[in-house]
C-alpha cells in the first residue's frame, strides 16, 4: 500500500460502528489505526443525564449558546489539541470525509463568537457515537454534553455511546454495561432512523428546564 493512503475509509469506519467497534491510534504521530472492542462499554442514557445543582445554575445564566454542525473541524482539531491524543492523521481525515457525508456531526459551544467547548460523533440509526470532546472553559465540555442529549433525544435517538466510562462521563450520568448488552443496544437501534438534523439546539436554560423538570 503507498505511504500516503489512508488505512480508514468512511466505508470502513461506519462498518466498523455498525459492529460495534472503534477506530484508536497510539498517538497523533502513531501513523497505525487499531480497532477496540472493549468488554465494558460506556454509554450514556439519553433520560438520564445529571445535571448537578451547580452545573444547572450555570445553564440558567449563562450567555453562552449552542450550534450544531457549525465548525466540526474546530471541534475535531479542539478535541486532539491536547498532549496525549488518539486522533492521529488518518483518524482526523476520514472524520472529516463522515462530516461532508452527513454522518458525523458536531456540538458547539459558544462564548459571543469564541468556541468554548464541544462534542463530535457518529450517527447510524438512531445511534450517536460520541467519539470525544473539549472544553476551554470551566463546564464547557457538561453543557456540550447537555445540549447534545437534549437534541437527541428530541430526534428520536435511543443510543449515546460513549466508548468508555470516565469519572468525568459518570458524574454525568453515564454508566458502563457488558459488551453484549451493548450489542443488543446497537442492533435495536440500526434498526430504525433518526436525524441529527431534525432539530435546532435549544438555548442553555431551555436545556436545563428539561432535564431538571
Amino acid at each position: 500500500m503507498p505511504k500516503d493512503t489512508p488505512f480508514l475509509s468512511p466505508e470502513l469506519l461506519l462498518h466498523g460502528y455498525s459492529v460495534g467497534i472503534f477506530p484508536m491510534a497510539e498517538s497523533r504521530d502513531d501513523p497505525e489505526v487499531f480497532w477496540v472492542d472493549p468488554k465494558k462499554r460506556g454509554i450514556l442514557p439519553l433520560d438520564g443525564f445529571h445535571v448537578s445543582r451547580s452545573l444547572a445554575r450555570e445553564m440558567r445564566r449563562t450567555h453562552w449558546h449552542f450550534t450544531k454542525n457549525a465548525a466540526f473541524e474546530d471541534v475535531l482539531m479542539g478535541c486532539a489539541d491536547r498532549s496525549e491524543t488518539w486522533i492521529n492523521a488518518d483518524i482526523a481525515q476520514t472524520y472529516s470525509a463522515l462530516y461532508s457525508r452527513g454522518r458525523a456531526h458536531s456540538f458547539e459551544v459558544w462564548d459571543s463568537e469564541t468556541l468554548v467547548g464541544g462534542v463530535y460523533g457518529v450517527t447510524l440509526g438512531t445511534a450517536f457515537f460520541g467519539e470525544s470532546m473539549f472544553s476551554r472553559q470551566t463546564n464547557a465540555s457538561k453543557m456540550a454534553l447537555a445540549g447534545c442529549v437534549d437534541l437527541l433525544g428530541r430526534a428520536g435517538f435511543t443510543l449515546f455511546d460513549t466508548q468508555f466510562i470516565t469519572p468525568h462521563l459518570a458524574s454525568l450520568g453515564g454508566i458502563e454495561i457488558p459488551r453484549a448488552r451493548y450489542h443488543l443496544f446497537l442492533e435495536q437501534a440500526l434498526k430504525k432512523t433518526a436525524s441529527f438534523q431534525r432539530f435546532d439546539p435549544s438555548s442553555p436554560e431551555e436545556v436545563c428546564q428539561r432535564m431538571t423538570q
